[in-house]
């Protein structure tokens, strides 16, 4: 096959693949010369669900920490549909579409479960300080349907029971869940969830495999840390296995499962 056959050919094969909603290419990030991420690359195509594993210490949550804004890298790039993305502050990277929850619980204990989702709507409140020091009518129109919007989505995850809950009284499962919920409300294209499924029991864990199916299938990209490999098995697309901050296989979780390499390094023999 000659040069010019092959170069048309790779055209094609670049034509016809989807663009990705979010890219990292050459990504680092050391700490005291220790290489928390090095030189890492992949990309997540729309309505994926994308886990990234690996031993503690493998750099999963410094990664997911670049991504959203927390950290700045030392080198590489992040692009998200198609932009320069690295170095942005959370803020900016929420009102871009991407959000994202944490291993330690962020809701606020002093609240409703309501109140807690409602703060994840402010980016697409319309207010200004006349109209909240006069209470215009647009603004209480604009509250009442962040109100019901905040509601119905406490509802899709499964906690109906807690709207009107305290934070503080709800169950842990159900507050995993209730800070999916506030993510969601920023309605961003991509999600990002560190560790869902720590501390959950397994009842807990099916409901949350369960509540991640429905926010895929309703066209969000989900990318998730995770060390429930059951979980991960069972409901990732692809799989990005990472030691020692460097990438150390990608697949699906059948080649994943089946990865000498991975098998050797973290699943065991």
């Amino acid at each position: 096959m000659n040069q010019s056959v092959q170069q048309t050919e790779t055209s094609r094969d670049d034509t016809a693949r989807p663009a990705p909603l979010l890219e990292v290419r050459g990504l680092g990030k050391a700490f005291g010369g220790v290489h928390a991420v090095d030189d890492l690359s992949f990309r997540i195509l729309p309505g994926e669900v994308y886990a990234v594993i690996g031993p503690n210490g493998a750099g999963k949550t410094t990664l997911f920490n670049l991504i959203t804004g927390l950290y700045q890298p030392d080198q590489g790039e992040i692009s998200l549909k198609g932009e320069a993305v690295q170095g942005l502050p959370p803020e900016r990277l929420a009102r871009l579409g991407m959000s994202r929850t944490f291993q330690n619980l962020q809701i606020c204990m002093n609240m409703t479960a309501l109140e807690n989702v409602m703060l994840g709507r402010h980016l697409h409140l319309k207010r200004n300080f006349l109209a909240a020091l006069l209470r215009w009518p647009s603004l209480r129109a604009s509250e009442r349907t962040c109100r019901a919007q905040a509601e119905e989505l406490i509802r899709f995850v499964g906690c109906g029971d807690y709207v009107d809950a305290d934070a503080a009284a709800m169950p842990y499962g159900a507050l995993k869940r209730l800070e999916i919920a506030r993510a969601l409300a920023t309605q961003p294209s991509i999600l990002l969830l560190d560790e869902p499924a720590a501390g959950l029991n397994s009842t807990e864990t099916a409901a949350l495999e369960q509540l991640i199916r429905k926010v895929a299938a309703g066209g969000i990209t989900v990318v998730l840390v995770e060390h429930d490999m059951k979980l991960v098995m069972s409901i990732s697309d692809r799989v990005l296995v990472l030691d020692y901050g460097r990438k150390l296989a990608e697949g699906t979780p059948r080649e994943i499962r089946d990865n000498p390499d991975v098998i050797a390094a973290y699943l065991g023999g």
